[in-house]
C-alpha cells in the first residue's frame, strides 16, 4: 500500500507514467457498513465514583458486546467509529449491569516524531518492536454519565490487564501505551491524573500530506510506560 501511494505521487508530479489500471480491486473498509445503531438505558448517572461500584471493565472483542461498543462509539464519540486495522482490543465498563464507557486500543503508527525522540530508538528497532506498543484509539464516557475521576480510574483498571490481555490474544506483550489529545476540544485530564506524560505534539501533517503545512489539528501526545524496562524492551534491535 506504501509503495502504491508513493507511485501515485510520483505519477502526479509529471516523474513517471503508470501503465492503465487492468482493475480496481473490491476495498472491503470501503464496503463496511456502518454499525447499527443500538438501545440501552441512557438514564442520567449522576454521584460519586463510589456509588457506581462495582465497576466491571469487560474485554468485548469477539463477543456479543462488540456490535454494541460499535453502535456507541459510532453515535457517541466525536470521531465515530472506524474499524481498527491490526491488533486491537475493544473494553466496555459496565456499573449494574448498564454501560458507562468504551475504550479501544490498537497498533501504534508507524512514526510520531514525539514519541520516538522520547524512546531513542533506531529505525531498526522500531521496525523490530513497534507491536510493543498499544494505542488508546478511543476511549467513551457515554453522555448521560457525570462521574467526577471515573475516567482516570478506567483508564488505570485498564492498563492494568491490557499486557496480559494482548499476550492472550496475540503471544506477546506491550510494553508502552500511547494517546494523541485534541487540544482544542480536551484538556487531556484524564491521563495527567493517571501519571501518563506528556512528550510533544504531533505535526498536524498526517501520513499523506504533500506540504508542510498542516492539515490537521495538532494532538499533544502521551505515552505511560508499562514496565520500568520498557526503554531496553523497545531499543532492542539485534
Amino acid at each position: 500500500m506504501v509503495c502504491r501511494s508513493l507511485l501515485l505521487v510520483l505519477e502526479s508530479k509529471g516523474l513517471i507514467k503508470l501503465p492503465h489500471r487492468k482493475f480496481t480491486p473490491a476495498n472491503p473498509l470501503a464496503e463496511r457498513k456502518k454499525p447499527s445503531g443500538v438501545t440501552v438505558d441512557n438514564t442520567s448517572i449522576y454521584g460519586s465514583l463510589a456509588d457506581l461500584f462495582p465497576i466491571n471493565l469487560e474485554q468485548v472483542r469477539r463477543t456479543p458486546f462488540e456490535k454494541i461498543f460499535n453502535g456507541l462509539v459510532s453515535e457517541y464519540h466525536y470521531l465515530g467509529y472506524t474499524q481498527p486495522i491490526g491488533e486491537h482490543l475493544k473494553y466496555m465498563a459496565f456499573s449494574g449491569g448498564r454501560p458507562v464507557a468504551c475504550l479501544a486500543w490498537g497498533s501504534a503508527p508507524w512514526y510520531i516524531g514525539a514519541r520516538d525522540r522520547f524512546i531513542g530508538w533506531s529505525k531498526k528497532a522500531r521496525e523490530r518492536n513497534l507491536h510493543l506498543i498499544a494505542n488508546n484509539l478511543r476511549f467513551l464516557i457515554l453522555p448521560w454519565v457525570q462521574v467526577s475521576c471515573l475516567a482516570s480510574y478506567l483508564l488505570a483498571s485498564n492498563r492494568r490487564r491490557l499486557s496480559q490481555d494482548w499476550q492472550d490474544l496475540y503471544n506477546h506483550p506491550v510494553y508502552l501505551l500511547e494517546t494523541f489529545v485534541d487540544t482544542e476540544r480536551y484538556h487531556g485530564t484524564c491521563y495527567k491524573a493517571d501519571n501518563w506524560i506528556c512528550v510533544g505534539q504531533t505535526t498536524g501533517l498526517g501520513k499523506l500530506s504533500k506540504s508542510r503545512e498542516p492539515l490537521l489539528s495538532k494532538k499533544a501526545v502521551y505515552v505511560y510506560p508499562l514496565t520500568k524496562h520498557f526503554l531496553r524492551e523497545l531499543c532492542y534491535d539485534a
